[in-house]
């Protein structure tokens, strides 16, 4: 199956296909000098199945985790293109989550101005959220992806195959943005989360989520209006995950991020829902530093912060929030 993600001049396709990155060749130009950007945690067959497939393959693997997303890790990656003779003409390819994506997507943005980039994505996160849609960052003193730029891939290949070595905690922690899209968005697809089973209709749930992005991203490239949708949940879950990772994954603290956002009715109907995925309704964490990355966040506004609040599944609101509020938020979630 293949989404078009129509932007005009930057439009792109997403092929959505169980053994694609096998035939990878076929849907990408990989005649050209191809780094290939993973992390130490994705099976290494996966890059070496593209790299087979390319004229002249540079492999470069990075360290798992969200320090990865760093100025020295992106500089490094520009090194490597540098010392192979990557030009205009070569592109990078990521293999990997959505640090991985960040990382190479911004890179190649950068790189001679703005070379071929193309996402593999290999969880479910970045396979229903971050692989799509142009954002790509590093952080940078302490602030998440506060250093980046609207990039957009040549194409997106997702291959539902690869999540088949992902542990059930990484599943849910991805599962976590697609129940964030279905809250907002879509509430036949928050009803295979309340209903069904999200793991056995994992196909389904990634073509439904990667629709919901596709039209926002459609209407809103840059984040001007409309995206904003997409950031429920995070603007408190970045300020949790700035002081609980690598305890805590990042969908793990969007999902905490999203329930102080919930009317006490969805909140109610989400307990479950988070049972079922394991996600936790609370942690333990530091409260104040919480709450000043939170007020440093990209969403900030004269010492508030805009939100999006949900009141029932398949709609929502913005609206705006201040230091103490923030801090009242939080306590919902902290142990």
């Amino acid at each position: 199956m293949i989404l078009n993600l129509d932007l005009k001049a930057n439009s792109y396709d997403i092929i959505i296909e169980r053994g694609a990155l096998k035939k990878a060749s076929e849907y990408l130009d990989l005649d050209r000098k191809v780094l290939i950007v993973t992390d130490d945690l994705v099976p290494e067959r996966y890059a070496d199945a593209l790299a087979a497939q390319c004229f002249r393959p540079v492999i470069h693997t990075i360290p798992h985790g969200e320090e990865s997303k760093s100025i020295s890790l992106f500089g490094e990656l520009l090194g490597v293109m540098l010392e192979n003779g990557f030009t205009r003409k070569d592109c990078v390819a990521a293999v990997g989550g959505g640090v991985v994506g960040d990382l190479a997507g911004f890179s190649a943005s950068a790189y001679m101005r703005g070379i071929d980039f193309y996402n593999i994505p290999t969880t479910v996160l970045s396979q229903v959220d971050s692989s799509i849609g142009g954002k790509t960052a590093v952080n940078f003193k302490g602030i998440k992806n506060i250093v980046g730029a609207f990039y957009q891939p040549k194409k997106v290949l997702i291959d539902p195959d690869l999540l088949s070595t992902l542990s059930k905690r990484q599943l849910s922690n991805g599962l976590a943005e697609a129940l964030k899209m279905s809250l907002t968005s879509d509430e036949g697809l928050f009803e295979i989360f309340e209903n069904g089973d999200p793991f056995s209709e994992i196909d389904t749930v990634i073509y439904r989520s990667l629709l919901i992005k596709k039209a926002v991203v459609e209407k809103d490239e840059k984040e001007s209006g409309p995206r904003r949708i997409l950031n429920f949940g995070h603007t408190l879950g970045h300020g949790i995950e700035s002081v609980k990772e690598p305890e805590l994954f990042h969908g793990e603290c969007v999902a905490l991020g999203m329930l102080p956002m919930c009317s006490k009715e969805t909140y109610e109907r989400l307990l479950p829902v988070y049972k079922k995925l394991g996600l936790k309704t609370s942690a333990d964490f530091d409260i104040q530093r919480a709450l000043s990355a939170v007020m440093h966040d990209k969403k900030s506004e004269k010492d508030r912060i805009r939100v999006i609040m949900v009141d029932a599944p398949g709609s929502y609101h913005e609206d705006f929030i201040d230091a103490d509020t923030a801090l009242s938020l939080l306590s919902l979630v902290h142990d």
